[in-house]
C-alpha cells in the first residue's frame, strides 16, 4: 500500500487529495491543517495516521484533547509541519497555502522524501534552494498545479533539450478584458467568482488579479529549468487546455481535461501509473470552441510584477509574494481596494533594495521586509 503525509488536508487542494487516497486505497499516515480543528479531528478518527498537527499552536491543546483517546501523536506549528515532512511515508504532499510551505519542503528533500507540490509560494520564494536540494538528495518533485502538471505530462517521453518553450494557459479569472477604470470598485465578492474553478479564497483572488499566473510563471522557470524569456502566457477561457510545450520541430503538445483538480493530483501521487478517476470525461463536441488571447500586462499588474521579479532575482520573487499575501488578507477584510493589490505589487519592485536569497534566512528576513512595506503603506 503506497502511503503519504499531507499537510493542508483541509484545505481545497487536501480534501481533493483525500477523495483519490480514499478511491485508490492509499494510506494516509500524517495530516495538518492551519486551524480547522474539527474537520481535523474527524480526518484523523477516519484515516488514523501516526501524526496530526494543527499550525495554529492556540488549537493544540483543543486538537489534543479530542483525540486524546486514539494514541496519534499531536503536533503544532512550524516544527510540526517540519516534523511530518520528515516523516516516513512514499510521498509528501504540500498543499498549504502561502510562504509557511517552504520550509516543509526543505525538510522533506533534505530527508530524502519524494514530494508532491500544490504549494506555489514554495519555488517562488525559495525556487533555487528547493531545487539545489532535490537535485542533491535525488528526490522526486511532482507538481500538482494543474498547468505545471501538464507541463510535466507534455514532457514525458521526450528529451527535454528539445524543449523549446513553454506554453502556460491561463482562464484569465473573472474581469478578463476590462481596464483599470472598470475594476474600480470591485468587491471581495465579486473576485471570488471564479469562472471556471472552485478554490480556497486566496488562490482565487490571485487569479481575479492574475498574480496567480505570475507565481506560476516564476514556478515553472523553477520546475523545467527554462529561461523566463522561453515562456509564454496563452489565455484559454475554457480552462480546458491547461498548459502546453513547443519542441524544436514547433510541434506543440498540449494537455486538455475538465478543470478539476483532482487530475493532477492523482497523477502526482500515482505517478507514472493512471487509473480511472473520479472526475467527468472530457468532450471537445460539447465545448464546441476553444479561445485564445494575450494577456493584459498594462491592467494586470500583478502578473507583469512577477515577471519582472524573476527577471531582477534575487529576493524579488519572495517580496512580491510576501506583499500579495499581506495585500490579498486586506483586500478580503476591505481595508484596501481591488487595484491597490498590483500597485504594492509593484510599488515594491521600485522601493525595496535587492536583497540576497542565498538561505532560508535571507528569505525570512526579505519576507519581513515585504510584509512591513506594506504595512508602512497603509498605516498599519
Amino acid at each position: 500500500m503506497k502511503t503519504i503525509s499531507l499537510i493542508g488536508s483541509t484545505g481545497s487542494i487536501g480534501l481533493q487529495t483525500l477523495e483519490v487516497c480514499r478511491q485508490h486505497n492509499i494510506k494516509v499516515t500524517a495530516l495538518a491543517a492551519n486551524s480547522s480543528v474539527k474537520l481535523l479531528e474527524e480526518q484523523a478518527r477516519e484515516l488514523a495516521p501516526k501524526y496530526v498537527c494543527v499550525y495554529d499552536e492556540n488549537r493544540y491543546a483543543d486538537l489534543r484533547d479530542r483525540l486524546s483517546d486514539t494514541g496519534i501523536k499531536i503536533l503544532c506549528g512550524m516544527e510540526g509541519l517540519c516534523e511530518i515532512a520528515a516523516s516516513e511515508a512514499d510521498l509528501f504532499v504540500n498543499a498549504v497555502v502561502g510562504m509557511v510551505g517552504l520550509l516543509p519542503t526543505l525538510t522533506a528533500a533534505e530527508h530524502g522524501r519524494d514530494i508532491a507540490l500544490a504549494n506555489k509560494e514554495t519555488l517562488v520564494a525559495g525556487g533555487h534552494l528547493v531545487m539545489e536540494a532535490i537535485k542533491r538528495k535525488g528526490v522526486n518533485l511532482y507538481p500538482i498545479d494543474s498547468e505545471h502538471s501538464a507541463i510535466f505530462q507534455c514532457l514525458q517521453g521526450n528529451k527535454r533539450e528539445q524543449l523549446n518553450k513553454i506554453i502556460l494557459t491561463a482562464s484569465g479569472g473573472p474581469f478578463f478584458g476590462m481596464k483599470k477604470s472598470e475594476m474600480k470598485n470591485i468587491t471581495p465578492e465579486q473576485a471570488l467568482k471564479h469562472p471556471n474553478w472552485s478554490m480556497g479564497n486566496k488562490i482565487t483572488i490571485d487569479s481575479a488579479t492574475l498574480m496567480n499566473k505570475g507565481l506560476e510563471f516564476i514556478e515553472a522557470k523553477w520546475l523545467f529549468d527554462v529561461a523566463p524569456e522561453n515562456i509564454e502566457i496563452v489565455v484559454n477561457r475554457e480552462s480546458v487546455i491547461h498548459s502546453a510545450v513547443e519542441y524544436k520541430d514547433y510541434s506543440v503538445i498540449a494537455q486538455l481535461g475538465v478543470p478539476d483538480m483532482k487530475i493532477p493530483i492523482q497523477y502526482a501521487i500515482l505517478y507514472p501509473e493512471r487509473a480511472e478517476c473520479d472526475v467527468k470525461p472530457l468532450s471537445l463536441t460539447d465545448y464546441g470552441t476553444l479561445t485564445f488571447a494575450k494577456p493584459d500586462y498594462e491592467t494586470f499588474d500583478c502578473l507583469s510584477g512577477c515577471i519582472e521579479a524573476i527577471n531582477l532575482g534575487g529576493a524579488y520573487p519572495c517580496i512580491v509574494n510576501a506583499v500579495n499575501e499581506e495585500a490579498v488578507v486586506l483586500f478580503l477584510s476591505r481595508k484596501i481596494p481591488f487595484l491597490m493589490i498590483g500597485e504594492l505589487v509593484r510599488n515594491s519592485l521600485r522601493e525595496l533594495a535587492v536583497m540576497p536569497s542565498e538561505s532560508y534566512e535571507d528569505i525570512k528576513k526579505a519576507e519581513t521586509a515585504a510584509r512591513e512595506f506594506v504595512r508602512n503603506k497603509i498605516n498599519f
